[in-house]
C-alpha cells in the first residue's frame, strides 16, 4: 500500500523531527534542557479537573455530545469574551467548538476556499498553518515579519498581485514563535486591509492570556468592523494549561462560524461532554490561575533575558507568548547552531528555519522549564564561549 498523492504532499512535521532528537538523546542518559518544546509543564488547575471528575460522573455526557458543541460551553465561551475584551458573541450563531485550534487552523481553508486559491501567511509562523494549505488544495504568500516593523506584517509592502489574489489571511498574537505582540490600531489598520480587498482574516489567538509588563494581549474582535471580516480561535491549552484536553472555540463572523460548523458536521461528532463542561468552567470561574501563569513565564522570561545577557547574547526580551525569539551567533545557521547546543551542550532549542524562510539567524527558546534550569541552561552556553 502506498499513500496517497495528498499526504505525500504534506510538510514533514517539524515538531515531530525535534522530539525524535530530543528522545534519541535522552535515550543515551544525556539531561537534556528542552527548550525546544512547546508544551505547557504545568498541571491543570485543581477546580478544572475536579470539574471534570464530576461531569465524567453524570450519564448524560456518556452518550454522543451535540454536533456543535453543548450549549454551557458556547455560552461559556461568549461570557468570557464579554468579560475579557468587552465583545459581544452570539453564542447560537458566532461561535464553533473545536478539539483543540489547531483543528480549526488546519480546516478553515477547506472550509472557506476553493483549489488554487491564495492565502497569506506570517513568516515566520507556525509550521502546521502549512497543512492547511496543503490539504486545501490551496496556494499561499508569505508576509516577512522582521524585528523592526515588531514582528507585525507591513501590508503596504504585499505587492498588489498578491494583495489582489488573497481569500483568506492568518495572524498570531502574541506570537509564536517571536514572542511579538499586536496593537488595536494594527488590527484597525488589517479590518480596512481585509475590507478592501476582500479578505478573510482569522487570529489565532492561542496566547491570548499570557503578555508581559502589565499589558494585556488585545483580541483581533476588539477592533471596530473585525467581525464583518474575520473571526479568532481560542485555545484553552496555554491559558489553563489544558494541552492534552484537546478543547477550544473559534468566535466572530456569523457565516464563516457556520462553515467551520458545517465541515465539522462531517468529520467530528465534537467533544467528550464532560470535557467541555469542564471547559465551560474554566471560562466562567475565577481567573486567578491565569494570572499566577502569567507571573510564573515573566519570572522565566526575566531569568532568561537576564543571563543571556550576560553572557554577551543580546537579545530582546519577548512581549508575550511564552517563547523568547533569540538570534544565533555570527557564522551559524538556525539549525547549525541547534545541532550545536544539543551535541555539545546537552539543550534542545527549536531552529528558526523550521518556522519559515524569514525564521532563518533565530532559535526559539521554550519558558516551560524552572528558572533554575534556564540559568544552567545558559550557564552550558556560556562554557561554549559563542559570545563576547
Amino acid at each position: 500500500m502506498e499513500f496517497s498523492k495528498k499526504l505525500q504532499q504534506l510538510p514533514a512535521q517539524f515538531f515531530a523531527a525535534l522530539v525524535h532528537k530530543v528522545n534519541s538523546a535522552l535515550a543515551e542518559g544525556r539531561d537534556v534542557i528542552n527548550l525546544g518544546q512547546g508544551n505547557p509543564d504545568q498541571p491543570t488547575p485543581p477546580h478544572i479537573i475536579e470539574a471534570l471528575q464530576q461531569a465524567a460522573e453524570n450519564p448524560q455526557h456518556h452518550k454522543y455530545s451535540p454536533f456543535r458543541g453543548i450549549a454551557e460551553l458556547r455560552q461559556a465561551a461568549a461570557d468570557f469574551y464579554k468579560r475579557e475584551y468587552n465583545v459581544d458573541i452570539d453564542a447560537q450563531t458566532e461561535v464553533a467548538i473545536l478539539g483543540g485550534t489547531k483543528i480549526g487552523l488546519v480546516e478553515l481553508p477547506l472550509a472557506v476556499l476553493n483549489p488554487s486559491d491564495y492565502m497569506l501567511l506570517p513568516d515566520p509562523g507556525y509550521p502546521d498553518y502549512l497543512s492547511g494549505v496543503v490539504l486545501g488544495d490551496v496556494n499561499f504568500d508569505v508576509m516577512p515579519l522582521f524585528a523592526e516593523n515588531d514582528f507585525l506584517p507591513d501590508y503596504n509592502a504585499l505587492s498588489d498581485e498578491v494583495k489582489a489574489r488573497a481569500k483568506l489571511l492568518y495572524l498570531n498574537y502574541p506570537n509564536n514563535p517571536t514572542g511579538g505582540t499586536a496593537t488595536l490600531e494594527f488590527f484597525e489598520e488589517t479590518v480596512r486591509f481585509a475590507k478592501e480587498h476582500n479578505i478573510i482574516v482569522s487570529h489565532d489567538f492561542a496566547y491570548g492570556a499570557i503578555g508581559f509588563d502589565g499589558n494585556k494581549p488585545i483580541s483581533f474582535l476588539q477592533a471596530e468592523g473585525a467581525k464583518d471580516v474575520g473571526i479568532e480561535m481560542y485555545t484553552l491549552s496555554k491559558t489553563f494549561n489544558m494541552a492534552g484536553w484537546r478543547i477550544g472555540f473559534a468566535v466572530g463572523n456569523p457565516k464563516i462560524i457556520e462553515a467551520i460548523n458545517v465541515i465539522q458536521d462531517h468529520l467530528f461528532c465534537s467533544q467528550f461532554p464532560a470535557v467541555q463542561q469542564a471547559a465551560a468552567i474554566a471560562l466562567t470561574s475565577s481567573q486567578d490561575c491565569t494570572i499566577e501563569l502569567r507571573a510564573t513565564y515573566e519570572r522565566r522570561r526575566n531569568v532568561l533575558v537576564d543571563e543571556a545577557q550576560r553572557i554577551g547574547w543580546q537579545v530582546t526580551a519577548p512581549k508575550g507568548s511564552f517563547f523568547a525569539w533569540l538570534p544565533v551567533p555570527f557564522g551559524y545557521t538556525s539549525e547549525q547552531f541547534a545541532d550545536l547546543l544539543l551535541d555539545k551542550a546537552d539543550i534542545a532549542v527549536a531552529a528558526g528555519n523550521g518556522f519559515g524562510d524569514y525564521g532563518e539567524g533565530f532559535v526559539r527558546v521554550g519558558l516551560l522549564v524552572s528558572e533554575e534550569r534556564l540559568r544552567e541552561a545558559i550557564m552550558r552556553i556560556e562554557k561554549l564561549k559563542l559570545f563576547h
